[in-house]
């Protein structure tokens, strides 16, 4: 049998979005960052929550810390880009980057989502 593609989803078979995941020390630097990656439109939104806690192990040392929490919605092609940004504003010497898939989404907010970020053709 032949596979065949829902004309909804169709178009949106060649675009792969993400979440890409970050957290900071502060507040304000989770604000800069999140403003800073939709003025440039390499996400359409960032969420940012917290503070969380966070235990984990640095320099082989246990540590714990509060932190907050950036959701970012974005596009794979836009990641290195997105990875750039964080980095650049970022005042972790090695900051959590890391990206998941987003599998299923509306319609309306890929469409969104594809509208607010960066022209991917």
């Amino acid at each position: 049998m032949p596979f065949r593609v829902n004309p909804e989803t169709k178009n949106n078979l060649m675009k792969s979005y993400i979440q890409i995941s970050t957290t900071t020390e502060t507040r304000e630097e989770a604000q800069k960052i999140a403003k800073s990656l939709v003025d440039q439109k390499l996400a359409a939104c960032v969420q940012i929550t917290g503070p969380i806690e966070s235990t984990y192990r640095w320099k082989g040392k246990v540590e714990t810390a509060a932190e907050w929490l950036c959701l970012i919605k974005t596009h794979e092609s836009l990641f290195k880009k997105v990875e750039a940004a964080i980095k650049k504003l970022h005042s972790y010497e090695t900051p959590e980057i890391i990206a998941v898939p987003i599998v299923k989404g509306s319609k309306e907010y890929l469409k969104w989502l594809d509208e607010e970020t960066e022209n991917l053709s």
